[in-house]
């Protein structure tokens, strides 16, 4: 078998076992009407909120998902929303002033 052969192959079978898992992620969350019964969007933002202030910042929200995903997950992303978060992304000298020393 060629390494072309054997690679496309290969992918197939990836794409089958990532469609069988969504389709197995989808029966575990749906009733027996056929209705979603997985939770809701408040549910995950309250699992996020660790320090219970009623919102789940970035800080949170990353440790959320490296939790489900494993740690590095969008970890360029992560790290542009927490230098914002941070008021690291504004390199200008009037930055400080805006930001303050109290943000993370």
């Amino acid at each position: 078998m060629s390494w072309f052969r054997f690679w496309v192959v290969a992918a197939g079978l990836l794409c089958a076992a990532t469609s069988a898992l969504a389709e197995s992620a989808l029966d575990y969350f749906t009733d027996s009407s056929g209705k979603y019964a997985g939770p809701t969007l408040e549910d995950q933002v309250a699992m996020m909120d660790t320090d219970h202030n009623g919102f789940a910042d970035v800080f949170e929200v990353r440790t959320y998902l490296e939790k489900q995903h494993g740690k590095g997950y969008e970890k360029e992303l992560l790290d542009k929303w927490e230098s914002s978060a941070s008021g690291k992304s504004c390199s200008t000298p009037f930055a400080k002033q805006l930001y303050g020393d109290s943000v993370r």
